[in-house]
Order: C-alpha cells, then structure tokens, then sequence
C-alpha cells in the first residue's frame, strides 16, 4: 500500500516537472516558449486597433509590457528562466555605438556626449517612478568586460605592455569586483517589530506543539496570545505617543515600515526598506549604500579609479608612442586611419568619461566621510537650508556628527563597531 502511494506520487511529480522549455508564467498557469507570441489577447487588440486607426484603451500597453517581460525567457535545465529586460540594452547597444564611433572622428563626438545624456535621461526617468533596475550594473560590468576585452584583442598584441603589466591590470580589476560583491550585499537592513513579533509567534507555537498546558493543544493548533493579537494597534498608538510627548514622530517612527529608526537611519524609496545609517541608493550597483557596505563601496570606487587610469595609460602609450598620456587624451595625430586604433581610442575615451563620473562620486564620498555626513544628510540639510555650504556648495556641514577629521575617519572605519557608534550619536 505503501509502494503504490510513492509510486502514485512520484508519478506526480514527474507531470509537474518543467522541461527546459516550460515555464510558469504570472498568473501560476503552465506555458511553453514555442508559444511565447500567441494567446495575447491584449497584443492583437493593440494591432487591430492600430490597423484600424482606433485609440488604445488606456492600461493596454502597460499590460503587452508585463506579458512579454514575462514570457522573455531562456531554456534551462528546469524550466525556462525568466530574463530582466533591463539587461540586455547595454549589451546589445554598447558594442554597436562604440564601433559606429571608431569609423570618424565627428561620429565618434556625437556617441560619445550622446550617450552620457542617454544614461542620465534613463537614470531621471527610473528616479521619478522609484524603481529598481539592473541596466546600470549590467552597463557597469559589461562595460568592464568588454573594455577588457579590447585591450587583451587590440592593445597587448602591438607587443609594448609586458605581462606584468597585464597580470597587475587583471589583478585590479578581480579586486574591484570582489569590492563591488561586498557592496552587493546586505546594506544594514532593519526589521520592523511587526515581523519579529510573527517570528517569535511561530517560535512559540514550534516550542509549544506538544505541551497540553501551554499554547498549544492536543490537535498541534497554536493560539495567539493576546499581546499579539493588536501588534498593529500598538504600533499605532506607539507612533502616536512619539508624535505628541517627543514631537519627533515623523523622524524616528516610519509609517512604511512600522519601526522605530535609529540615529542616522533612513527610508528608502526605491528598495521600500529602512536602512541603518542610510548614505544613499546607488542605481550602479542596485543597493543601498549603508553601515554595512559604505565600506565596500568606497573601496570599489577607489579601485575602479586606480585600475582604469592604469589601463587607459597603457593604452595611450601604445597606440600614441611617444606622447604624454594626458597629450595622448586630446592630441593623437593618425589615430583614425587604421580602424583598430580608432576602437581603441574611442574605449579609451568612453573609460576616461566614466572615470571622470565615478571621480566625482568617490570625490564627494570623501568630503561627506571628512565631516561625518551621509549625502542623505547633506540632501536634507540642502531642502531646509541648513547648515554652511563648503567648497563652492560640493559640501554641506551641519556640525551634528562633526567630531574633527581624524575621529570622522577613525568612526567610518569602525562602522561595524556598534559601540563607537553609539557614542558618537549619543554624544549628540
């Protein structure tokens, strides 16, 4: 009896399985890729409406757009797996611009100012709805590879970089990626009472399965004590209470998140999650930058900025023997004759773009870590006009954390250090 109920399911589960083909799409029904551009009722509506010369009812494309991101997906193993849309711009566009850019000089000005202004539309656009995207980390990294890429094709072969050029190149680069992973991660995270409270239930109820003379019964059913029953009337009245002794609700209590912040501790839009020490959310690496990976992420800047100066002067120095690195940048006679150099040299003056950005981002991390601020500190002090303006308005000091230069400095090193930083906030 036994054997033919494994056999029965068993048998089950072998019809659920997914081939590499299936998937499950949004609404939990079973599809296939062959059929990936039928059965969308809201697609033939648009192109019978658009045959016709018919207005679009509103919401149509919103939902062809959710469709077809949902079935965009790629064979696997178990079952086709789905693919963010946002990736594949950059690298299906990059490759393209960059060689469109090599075949002139004045083609190559007009990719190369147009693209920063592409990526800046994007990124105000992504800003204003608050969502998350990965076409900038992929930009980022496939920015990397290929650059990459077209040194080890076009620059060592010409025979002037030595190995050992090329071995602590490759070296800075595994070390920057391994910042950037760190940074990736958990950014201090904090939790609302709401969910601790539901752990603690299900804990109990774990604990107290078995006990008759507990919470539990006989039948394995765990009641809810009555503290846990109003855990959102008491958030509430929490949040109240905040609001009418202190006058401080609206800064320590967050509404979203239902749970008291600490010091420094911010909301953030685009991840819907309050942040220790929030500093901001950086759309390159698709994360908030906070007590647990501004660390990471300074350090992933600086690498950056060292292993692409150090790759664009090899670069330069090869195919401009003879030149100064920083006369090679805007000065290079003959580049554009052989296409292979004129690659070259439009990479190397897509990197140093980027590099001047990334410049300008480690440049203000380093004043905001001078005086103890967070840009979201300096973003506030900025929208209530509070605080003086320093070094032509690239910084903001409110003299709140500032507690000279060398401590400011000894505090950001030791950010996992709760200790220190509970001093530093409770001196204040």
């Amino acid at each position: 009896m036994v054997q033919r109920a494994g056999k029965r399911a068993r048998a089950q589960e072998m019809e659920e399985t997914l081939c590499c083909c299936e998937y499950l799409d949004r609404k939990g029904q079973r599809s296939h890729l062959a059929a990936c551009l039928c059965e969308c009722e809201d697609l033939d509506e648009c192109c019978e409406r658009w045959v016709t010369c018919k207005s679009l009812p509103p919401g149509i494309l919103e939902r062809v757009t959710e469709t077809f991101t949902d079935r965009f997906r790629f064979p696997w193993i178990r079952g086709a797996v789905k693919i963010n849309i946002s990736l594949l711009p950059p690298i299906i566009l990059l490759p393209f611009f960059l060689h469109i850019a090599a075949l002139h000089f004045l083609l190559a000005l007009v990719t190369l100012i147009s693209l920063p202004i592409l990526v800046l539309w994007y990124y105000y656009l992504t800003h204003r709805k608050k969502g998350q995207t990965l076409f900038f980390l992929s930009l980022g990294l496939f920015s990397l590879g290929y650059m990459y890429y077209v040194f080890l094709q076009e620059v060592v072969p010409r025979g002037h970089v030595e190995y050992s050029q090329v071995a602590l190149l490759t070296c800075g680069l595994i070390l920057m990626l391994v910042a950037l992973h760190q940074a990736k991660k958990d950014p201090g995270y904090l939790f609302s009472q709401m969910s601790s409270d539901k752990a603690l239930l299900q804990g109990s109820c774990s604990n107290n399965m078995f006990n008759k003379n507990d919470l539990g019964n006989s039948n394995g059913l765990c009641r809810v004590p009555a503290s846990g029953v109003a855990v959102h009337s008491n958030t509430e009245s929490y949040s109240r209470t905040l609001e009418a002794e202190t006058g401080q609700g609206t800064k320590d209590w967050c509404l979203k998140c239902q749970l008291v912040r600490p010091a420094r501790a911010g909301h953030c839009r685009m991840c819907g999650r309050c942040v220790k020490r929030l500093d901001h959310h950086c759309v390159w690496i698709n994360n908030c930058v906070g007590e647990q990976n501004h660390q990471a992420f300074v350090l992933a800047l600086f690498l950056f900025l060292l292993t692409s100066i150090y790759g664009i002067s090899l670069t330069l120095d090869t195919i401009c023997r003879g030149k100064n690195t920083l006369t090679a940048l805007f000065y290079c006679p003959g580049v554009y004759g052989e296409y292979s150099s004129a690659l070259t040299f439009t990479c190397v003056w897509y990197c140093a773009i980027v590099t001047s950005g990334m410049s300008y981002i480690l440049l203000l991390q380093l004043l905001n870590i001078s005086y103890n601020m967070t840009e979201r500190e300096a973003r506030i002090a900025l929208r209530e006009n509070i605080g003086r303006k320093l070094l032509w308005g690239m910084m903001v000091d409110t003299g709140q954390y500032n507690r000279g230069f060398l401590y400011n400095w000894i505090q950001f090193f030791t950010l996992h250090s709760s200790d220190l930083q509970q001093t530093a906030e409770d001196v204040v």
